[in-house]
């Protein structure tokens, strides 16, 4: 039983990791495929933007998807269809070929991240699911360190569309794999009998008498403020997190004068040192609620402290030295991880009926990738208006960290199960 939860969360970390490896191939292979289909700057960026639409729009119909079939089937199905079309990526030779595999793949990609959250509340006891969720939320920095060196390999050696035919094959093992081992822990109980009872009778707290005879219509998530405080928290992390996958390179070079060699090496530094800031996250909140604390000291004290923290990203804007702007880069990002690892332990935690918890998960990443839409925008149109200062794209930036803090203060709740809405 120990094993196997450790276990089902290493495949939901490393599915992440595929996730995000499979994002970035477009992005890497970009000059290779403009070259060769003719396409200029603006139209590869209506390319590179399409995957955010479906990706944001679909977390809510993904979030009720799983809910009601289970994860077992919506990560098998979810890996295997971001895969196939991953790989038809690979295929595509023409612009409406491109954007269209960029939009199914974003469809199946928004079923990931409320999956591994669902994974986490079914395996996981209250004081290990904060380790676990950051875990599986680590993939995503590790994917996208790993697809700079990777794909760029796998290029030189098979050509662009190659690249995409391989990491699709590689979802693709991934979702037989999980298919054929992946069960909820109801089925163990004939090998581990007390250890399933125990972790079912821990999240039968969140099943009372009261969830059993009433329906939570997942429209009434919405009347919860507690809900909306998660969907303005994330999307104030998310605007941060953004910035460095997508306009953080562009600074490096343009404004701070990066070689491509210096990226590759002085560049990768936040992205690495937001992996262990992420488990740190997980481990701190666990290791408080183990000591007494109440879940919601224990988990709120990690996002409020992270977000405020991570506001430290406006400073890059004002201080001369390299070396002191990517400290403070690189304090910004593992701090936007700390806290980031327990918005995924907190999904759980308040929802009112074991199968509300994806579909909360999905709502919450909406409005947290809605931030991908914009930071991207909108650094863009601040780019070009200032002449290529990243002065205001940093100071919102910064600001947003602490509004989402604010949020996660006093807009979410206490830290326990909704009360039924009845209206």
């Amino acid at each position: 039983m120990f094993k196997m939860r450790w276990g089902l969360i290493g495949l939901c970390f490393l599915a992440n990791a595929i996730n995000y490896i499979d994002r970035a191939n477009l992005a890497i292979a970009a000059p290779h495929i403009r070259l060769e289909l003719g396409l200029d700057a603006a139209t590869m960026g209506l390319v590179l933007s399409a995957f955010f639409w479906t990706y944001a729009l679909f977390q809510l119909p993904s979030g009720w998807f799983i809910d009601k079939v289970g994860v077992r089937v919506s990560l098998a199905f979810a890996v295997g269809w971001w895969s196939i079309f991953t790989a038809t990526t690979g295929l595509a030779h023409s612009i409406g070929q491109m954007i269209g595999s960029r939009f199914l793949l974003g469809v199946g990609e928004s079923a990931a991240m409320p999956s591994f959250a669902k994974v986490a509340y079914n395996w996981f006891p209250h004081s290990q699911r904060g380790i676990a969720c950051s875990i599986f939320d680590s993939g995503s920095r590790v994917g996208s360190a790993l697809s700079l060196p990777l794909i760029a390999w796998i290029i030189t050696i098979v050509g662009w569309r190659g690249s995409f035919i391989i990491t699709g094959a590689m979802g693709i093992l991934w979702a037989f794999a999980w298919w054929f081992i992946y069960r909820d822990p109801e089925k163990y109980r004939d090998i581990a009998p007390k250890e399933v009872e125990a972790l079912l009778a821990e999240r039968g707290e969140q099943a009372t008498e009261e969830t059993s005879q009433k329906k939570v219509a997942w429209s009434s998530l919405f009347h919860y403020r507690t809900v909306w405080g998660l969907m303005i928290g994330l999307f104030c992390l998310n605007f941060a997190i953004y910035f460095f996958i997508t306009w953080f390179p562009s600074y490096l070079m343009d404004t701070r004068g990066f070689s491509l060699k210096a990226l590759g090496t002085l560049g990768m530094l936040p992205a690495l040192l937001a992996i262990p800031g992420g488990w740190l996250g997980g481990f701190t909140s666990d290791w408080l609620l183990r000591r007494g604390h109440t879940a919601t000291f224990s988990r709120k004290v990690c996002l409020v402290g992270g977000m405020l923290t991570s506001s430290c990203i406006a400073l890059c804007a004002f201080v001369d030295s390299i070396w002191i702007c990517l400290a403070l880069f690189a304090l910004s990002y593992a701090s936007l991880s700390f806290a980031g690892s327990n918005t995924w332990v907190i999904v759980g935690e308040i929802s009112p009926t074991p199968g509300h918890v994806a579909s909360i998960g999905g709502i919450m990443n909406f409005a947290g990738n809605l931030a991908g839409i914009f930071i991207t925008t909108f650094t863009g149109v601040m780019l070009t208006i200032t002449q290529g200062s990243f002065f205001i794209p940093l100071a919102v930036a910064g600001i947003l960290c602490i509004v989402g803090a604010l949020s996660y203060l006093f807009l979410v709740g206490r830290v326990e199960p909704l009360p039924i809405d009845i209206k």
